[in-house]
């Protein structure tokens, strides 16, 4: 039982690599980024005011690890093998790492129990690595919701933030206490703003006025849905 992370998509290493230079720093990227370089960056910015949102924006650019019974690696700690197997948490995959470790300290891991390791153990990996997914699903919902409540009580009240995520219908601003709204298109009301998906930023017909990934700026709550889980700002 591996816990394995694959190498990141280009689109998304991109994506981070023009974020962080809006805030100075840079990552080499090559033909493939390489895990020190990442580890690079999140040392640059330990304890700065972008630290958090840097990490977390670093961090939603990697692929999700999962448990394999086939080992490929462990990207994000530059591992070539890693698996499991830490006692007080009491994962599954521990479990099943404990019981392979004491069956070959005992002298019992015969032919007969690595046939029986090789037939279930693809399948608890896969079981896993579902219920992981469930799990952090649940969880990120429910964060979703206490802050789509949080904001319900903060209509027409102005934040400082900054621009995590540019798309076509809009840009999603994240404010220091990491709840993130959108400003849809439609809010945007001074201009006609076009996605220039090569520059990730929204610039108005017009005015020819920018927003870009890593730009500071004001916003205010419009409105929440708690049932959506859902908050939208427009720009002060």
């Amino acid at each position: 039982m591996y816990r394995t992370h694959e190498t990141p998509d280009d689109d998304k290493i991109r994506k981070l690599s023009t974020f962080i230079n809006n805030f100075g720093y840079h990552i080499h990227v090559g033909n493939e980024v390489r895990p020190k370089e990442v580890q690079k960056l999140l040392g640059k910015v330990e304890g700065t005011p972008e630290e958090a949102l840097i990490s977390r924006l670093a961090l939603r650019s990697m692929k999700q690890a999962k448990y394999t019974w086939e080992n490929t690696g462990h990207f994000g700690l530059a591992a070539k093998y890693y698996t499991h197997f830490t006692s007080p948490i009491r994962r599954y995959p521990d479990l099943q790492i404990h019981r392979i470790i004491k069956e070959n300290i005992r002298g019992r891991m015969t032919g007969e129990r690595i046939e029986h390791y090789e037939k279930i153990l693809p399948e608890v990996a896969m079981q896993s690595s579902v219920m992981e997914r469930r799990a952090e699903e649940a969880e990120r919902e429910t964060v979703k919701l206490k802050k789509a409540e949080y904001m319900a009580e903060r209509i027409g009240e102005e934040f400082e933030g900054v621009i995590s995520g540019i798309t076509k219908w809009g840009a999603y601003v994240e404010l220091p206490n990491t709840i993130e709204g959108l400003v849809h298109v439609v809010n945007m009301t001074d201009d006609h703003y076009e996605y220039w998906e090569d520059r990730l930023e929204l610039i108005g017909e017009r005015t020819h006025k920018s927003y870009k990934l890593g730009q500071k700026v004001q916003v205010r709550v419009l409105e929440t849905d708690k049932v959506q889980r859902t908050i939208s700002f427009a720009f002060s």
